[in-house]
């Protein structure tokens, strides 16, 4: 049976369920700010209680929250999250570590080399490809620009 673009887009409106945008930005938007909330939370205990400087704490709340949302994705409770939080749990750095090790989790049956190693990076190596490759041609432009 062939289908018209019109007919096929008809098809395809009926059997699509309408998606509550307005709902799905408001949980969103409030389960990314509690990410980001811990997060802040997490600085100020390192800062405040631990007594770590500025700069340490700029490097101690990321990985923090890297641990955290690998350790939430291990235990299958991120992806819980993330089915009402849509957006809101891809946003923060925690949706980095989500994006690898969900990889990870699903091709461990593969192995460890050909299944976990080969294909952790699968969602996250364009990202870093292109973070780091934007990174060093932005810190090449403002060398030169510091220089002329």
């Amino acid at each position: 049976m062939k289908y018209t673009k019109q007919e096929y887009q008809d098809y395809a409106n009926k059997k699509s369920p309408d998606s509550p945008i307005l709902k799905d930005v408001v949980f969103a938007f409030l389960i990314g700010g509690a990410i980001c909330t811990v997060g802040q939370a997490i600085g100020d205990i390192y800062k405040n209680f631990l007594g770590l400087d500025e700069e340490s704490v700029k490097t101690a709340v990321p990985i923090t929250m890297v641990f955290l949302g690998a350790l939430l994705t291990g235990l299958d409770i991120y992806c819980k999250i993330a089915k009402y939080a849509g957006a809101g749990t891809l946003v923060p750095i925690t949706g980095f570590a989500n994006a690898i090790v969900s990889c990870a989790i699903e091709f461990k049956r593969e192995g460890y080399v050909l299944g976990l190693a080969a294909k952790m990076f699968t969602i996250a190596g364009p990202v870093l490809v292109y973070g780091i490759n934007s990174s060093i041609v932005l810190g090449i432009i403002y060398y030169l620009m510091q220089t002329l």
